[in-house]
C-alpha cells in the first residue's frame, strides 16, 4: 500500500530534520514493505500513524534516558493539526497506538534491514573468503509485572532458591563478528533452552561463512546441519570439557596437535536422530595460550593449507566480540537499569525488542561509514560515544533548519572520526569476578506482616 507522503515528512527532512542522520541508511520503502507485509498501513490519519509509532519504538532504545511521551515531543511525532499547530498525546493514546501496531512489523523491518546490511558488513570483512559470523545467548530483564511474569518466567537464585527480582526473556543473536552488526535474532521465554531458540537460525546462514559457536551450541546434530561442504558453509566451536556426549577417533594427523578425527554420537542423540550418520569427520585443533589452560577445537574446515591451525586459533577470539556486542546493548543502550526493557506487557516488550535491535544496528551502521572514511576496523570505534553523539544530535536536530542539516551531519561524521580507540590488546590474564557478593541475606516480604512493616525489617 502506498503510504501517505505526508505522513513520512519525518524522513524528507521537512518536519523530521532529526531523522536525517539515518533516513538515507533506514530506507522508507523498508517501513512501508514492513507495515504492508504485516497489514497494518494507516488507513486514516491519527495523531500517532504506524510509520510515527514505528520510528517512536526505535527512538524508545535510543533515547533511553527519557520517557516514551518525552521521546514523542522531542522527535515531534505527532502528525499537526489541520491549522498546522502542534499537538499533544496523552500515555493512553501511545499505549493504544503501540498495540494497533503490534511486534510484526519491527520484527519484518528488522529482517529486511539486517538482511542488508550485516550481510553487506561480513562480506566486506571476509576471512580467507569466508563471512565471519558469531553466535550466542543472553538474557535481558523485563518489568515486573504479572503479564510478563506468565509469558517469560522468573529465573531462580543461587542464593535460597528464591526467584529472581524481575522477569527475564532469552534471546539468540547471529552477529557479524567484524562489525558488531545484528544479522538474526530469536526471541522466547527465559524457560527456553538457546539451543531450542535458534533452530530457525540456521537456515538464514549465508553460503561461504564461517560461524563460530559458543561450547553451548557443540552438538553433533547442528554439526551435521550447519556444514555443508558444497555451499561452503562452516563452524567452529570450542569442545566441551570432556566432550560430554560425544567421542572422536583419530583418522589422521595433519600437523602438530592438528588432527582429522571421526565424532561419533551419544546413545541418547542416535535414539533422537536415527537418520544421521554414525560419524562425523571434522578437525580438532589443539592450542594453549601462554597463561590458559589447553584448548581443543572443533571445524568442518578440513583443509590445513587454506585454514592453518594457528589461524583458526587466533580468530576463534573473535568470538568475544559477540560478548562485546552484548555489552553494547545491555550497559551503553540500555544503560544497564534494573529492568533492561521497559515495556509492562509481552506483546510490547517484543515490539521494544525489535525496535532495539533496529536502533542498535543504525548506531552501528553509521559507525561503520564513519570507520570506513578514517580506514580503520568498525570495531576501532568507540561506541559509547558514538551513542552518545547521535542521542545529542537527534534530540536537538528537529529544531534546527532543514538546510542546516546536512553540515550538522557532516560535523557529526568529523566528531565520531575523533573516538578512534587503540589496537586491541592480547588478553594476558583469564577471566575472574572481580567484586564480591554481598554478605547480607535477601530482604523477603512476609505474608504475615503487614508491607508498611517490610520496609522497618532489617
Amino acid at each position: 500500500m502506498e503510504l501517505d507522503k505526508a505522513l513520512l515528512a519525518v524522513g524528507a527532512g521537512d518536519r523530521g530534520a532529526s531523522f536525517d542522520v539515518f533516513a538515507e541508511t533506514l530506507d522508507l520503502a523498508w517501513i512501508e514493505q514492513a507495515l504492508a507485509v504485516t497489514d497494518t498501513a494507516t488507513m486514516r490519519r491519527r495523531k500517532l500513524p504506524a510509520e510515527y509509532v514505528v520510528w517512536l519504538v526505535i527512538g524508545m532504545a535510543l533515547l533511553r534516558d527519557r520517557s516514551i511521551a518525552e521521546v514523542v515531543r522531542h522527535l515531534d511525532l505527532v502528525v499537526p493539526a489541520a491549522d498546522g499547530a502542534r499537538r499533544t498525546v496523552t500515555n493512553g493514546a501511545i499505549v493504544q497506538a503501540r498495540d494497533r501496531l503490534g511486534a510484526e512489523p519491527l520484527a519484518a523491518l528488522f529482517a529486511v534491514t539486517a538482511a542488508a546490511w550485516a550481510t553487506t558488513a561480513a562480506d566486506t570483512q571476509r576471512w580467507r573468503g569466508l563471512a565471519v559470523f558469531g553466535v550466542d545467548g543472553t538474557t535481558l530483564r523485563v518489568p515486573d509485572t504479572p503479564e510478563n511474569e506468565a509469558v517469560f518466567g522468573r529465573p531462580g537464585t543461587a542464593r535460597g532458591g528464591a526467584p529472581a527480582g524481575y522477569p527475564q526473556l532469552r534471546l539468540v543473536a547471529v552477529l557479524a563478528l567484524r562489525s558488531h552488526l545484528l544479522a538474526q535474532v530469536a526471541v522466547g521465554a527465559y524457560r527456553e533452552s538457546a539451543l531450542a531458540l535458534a533452530a530457525p537460525l540456521w537456515a538464514h546462514l549465508p553460503d561461504h561463512s564461517l560461524t563460530i559457536l559458543d561450547r553451548g551450541f557443540a552438538v553433533y546434530e547442528l554439526f551435521h546441519r550447519l556444514g555443508d561442504a558444497a555451499r561452503q558453509r562452516h563452524w567452529l566451536v570450542r569442545a566441551k570439557g570432556g566432550q560430554t556426549g560425544m567421542k572422536w577417533t583419530v583418522v589422521q594427523q595433519l600437523g602438530p596437535h592438528d588432527h582429522l578425527v571421526d565424532l561419533t554420537p551419544s546413545r541418547a542423540t542416535r535414539t533422537k536422530h536415527p537418520d544421521l550418520p554414525a560419524t562425523l569427520r571434522v578437525r580438532a585443533v589443539r592450542y594453549q595460550r601462554p597463561g590458559f589452560r589447553p584448548q581443543t577445537l572443533l571445524t568442518s574446515l578440513l583443509e590445513p593449507r587454506a585454514f592453518p591451525a594457528a589461524a583458526l586459533a587466533a580468530l576463534y577470539h573473535e568470538r568475544w566480540e559477540l560478548e562485546l556486542g552484548f555489552d553494547e546493548v545491555k550497559t551503553h543502550t540500555l544503560e544497564r537499569e534494573e529492568a533492561l526493557l521497559r515495556s509492562k506487557a509481552p506483546a510490547r516488550v517484543r515490539q521494544e525488542l525489535w525496535g532495539l535491535a533496529v536502533g542498535y544496528n543504525l548506531v552501528r551502521v553509521a559507525m561503520a561509514r564513519v570507520a570506513a572514511r578514517a580506514g580503520v576496523a568498525p570495531t576501532r570505534i568507540s561506541y559509547r560515544h558514538a551513542l552518545q553523539f547521535i542521542r545529542l544530535f537527534w534530540l536537538t536536530a528537529w529544531t534546527t533548519s532543514p538546510g542546516v542539516v546536512p553540515r550538522r551531519l557532516e560535523a557529526l561524521h568529523e566528531e565520531l572520526a575523533l573516538l578512534i580507540l587503540p589496537e586491541r590488546r592480547p588478553r594476558r590474564y583469564p577471566r575472574a569476578v572481580k567484586i564480591k557478593m554481598s554478605n547480607y541475606p535477601r530482604k523477603r516480604p512476609c505474608p504475615s506482616r503487614p508491607r508498611s512493616e517490610h520496609a522497618r525489617v532489617k
